[in-house]
């Protein structure tokens, strides 16, 4: 992956579309990502900002991300500075990765006052802030930096503002025809790029090397630095499990390619459902914690319930002891530690030597197994009871395990309230009360304009199955692993609509990374949920199975 100088210059282009676009909204989701709502060309756009240490970037984005109820302090403060304000230019320092964001506004007071936000992508040194233009002094920042943790410069509220240090590389697009030649006249490694030359990762410098194999040097240079520039042709690629993404073709890979229109859609398909994934662990890490715990302990108990299954199938054993002893009352004497009789229950009547207590008598002997028979045969169903209980516990736990890791904020508030109505966990205190709300099953439309509603927790899959769904719609269902309900709000979908239902059903379920994963559908009619079943769990019937592979590109294609 590269989000390097060279993407940042396509970004700050594409980003041109916002220059004169009114900051209508300010969200902040989390600690890490700001979303700025812009009215532009007569449209509304949303611009996500993150400085996550994996995920930075800044991008246009068409996905929707939960707000908390109360926003943090930055999101108040840019919402009091900039709110309202007019994007006047977007700039892009060189071929660094730090754009600027110029902004018309107005204090408090009504007066026009110039602000600059700055999105500072360097990994896990990424930084968002505002800043007063008039004077170049920090208004605040999502990060602090303060004297002791960086010498180079300071990053707190009222300090002048300095820029990232600078690498002092070379502009490719500043040398001429003449100097390219000469430079590329020498052979060079993509390391040799990326350390003479502004904005190159490894990735472009290598597509760079390829390009100058099948032309010359000064005509792969230009090319590639004006596809760069005009953001050419958004290309993400998966090959041999890695993903690359650039603004321009990769022809040094040979992997699956995805073209995408803009740059944003590009860094929605690389980074969305991660940074998704990443922002739910971050409110779910507890949660997570304690399923991976309880299934821990089911687990172990388990064990320790078949050891005791196969110590209680002796009964028979116990039984046998009893008879024989029965049989031989007279032939042995109290005192005695064992006792050796024919077993007449046996072809060959071979001789069974019978530990007994010296203690008892030998009726007293013959009782005690009787005793161990009967104790056995007992704690035997007991064990198969506990053992089918742990069993459903387990796959319940797993199926809950599977939801967190694939749940959004809401669904994860929702899978807290089941465990709470299940006797389960004790549900954390809301600063204020909630009002009840209805479980919202995610909506996708298929290629053909049906609709499609995916469960993603228990309550929103009984929600959809037994309320929402009517009994002649097509509900579908990963087969015989933990997934999502899924159901088709028709009562004779296409063939691709189904097809793409299917992959929503093998993409929300443990098989997400898996391929020809075998899903289930059938008519809601035939769908039933036994009484006395945890919430989520059915028994289904008549079905048909296909074979998907999941697909995020599709997912995401569907969700739009």
């Amino acid at each position: 992956m590269a989000f390097d100088g060279l993407f940042t210059r396509s970004m700050s282009k594409e980003l041109q579309s916002l220059t004169s676009g009114r900051i209508t909204k300010i969200y902040q989701p989390n600690a890490l990502e700001v979303v700025l709502q812009i009215r532009a060309a007569g449209q509304n756009s949303k611009l996500l900002f993150s400085i996550h240490p994996s995920y930075s970037r800044v991008h246009i984005t068409d996905q929707s991300i939960e707000n908390p109820a109360d926003p943090p302090m930055f999101c108040m403060l840019l919402r009091k500075h900039i709110e309202g304000g007019f994007i006047s230019s977007v700039i892009q320092d060189g071929f660094e990765r730090v754009i600027t964001f110029e902004i018309d506004s107005k204090n408090e007071i009504g007066d026009a006052v110039k602000r600059k936000l700055v999105i500072e992508i360097m990994g896990r040194h990424s930084n968002l802030l505002l800043i007063d233009a008039k004077n170049d002094v920090i208004i605040d920042s999502i990060k602090h930096l303060p004297p002791s943790m960086n010498s180079f410069r300071t990053v707190l509220p009222g300090q002048q503002y300095v820029a990232p240090p600078q690498q002092q590389k070379i502009a490719l697009t500043s040398l001429s025809d003449v100097e390219l030649k000469e430079v590329f006249s020498k052979q060079l490694t993509a390391k040799d790029i990326v350390e003479q030359f502004a904005g190159f990762s490894p990735l472009h410098a290598n597509e760079l090397l390829h390009r100058i194999t099948t032309t010359d040097a000064v005509t792969a240079c230009r090319q590639l630095m004006n596809e760069i520039a005009t953001s050419a042709n958004p290309t993400y690629v998966e090959q041999e499990g890695k993903i690359y993404f650039s603004p321009t073709a990769l022809t040094h890979l040979s992997g699956a390619v995805t073209n995408y229109g803009t740059l944003g859609e590009l860094l929605d398909r690389v980074f969305f459902a991660r940074a998704k994934r990443d922002r739910v662990k971050q409110q779910a890490g507890d949660l997570e914690r304690w399923l991976q715990n309880e299934l821990n302990k089911l687990k172990l108990k388990q064990k320790k319930l078949q050891k005791d299954f196969e110590r209680a199938q002796n009964l028979e054993q116990f039984q046998l002891y009893g008879e024989l002893l029965m049989a031989n009352l007279y032939n042995f004497e109290k005192g005695a530690e064992f006792v050796d009789v024919e077993n007449y229950y046996s072809e060959n009547a071979e001789t069974v030597r019978i530990p007994i207590s010296p203690r008892k008598t030998p009726i007293e002997n013959a009782q005690s197994y009787y005793t161990k028979y009967n104790k056995a045969k007992t704690a035997l169903v007991m064990i198969e009871e506990q053992k089918q209980k742990a069993t459903e516990d387990i796959n319940y736990l797993e199926m809950l395990t599977q939801q967190v890791q694939q749940a959004s904020t809401k669904d994860i508030e929702e899978i807290r309230e089941e465990l709470a109505e299940q006797g389960l966990l004790r549900i954390r205190q809301a600063k204020r009360k909630k009002k009840a709300t209805k479980p919202e099953p995610e909506k996708f439309v298929s290629t053909s304009g049906i609709s499609i509603s995916v469960g993603k927790n228990n309550k929103q899959n009984d929600y959809l199955t037994f309320k929402i769904g009517k009994r002649s719609e097509v509900w579908l269902h990963t087969k015989d692993i933990p997934g999502s309900h899924v159901v088709i709000h028709s009562e004779n979908p296409d063939e691709q609509t189904l097809t793409e239902a299917a992959v929503l059903s093998a993409y929300f379920s443990k098989a997400r990374d898996s391929s020809s994963v075998p899903v289930d559908y059938t008519e809601i009619r035939h769908v039933k949920k036994p009484n006395g079943a945890k919430p989520g769990f059915v028994i289904y019937f008549e079905q048909k199975t296909l074979y998907v592979t999941p697909d995020e590109a599709i997912v995401m294609q569907l969700k739009k």
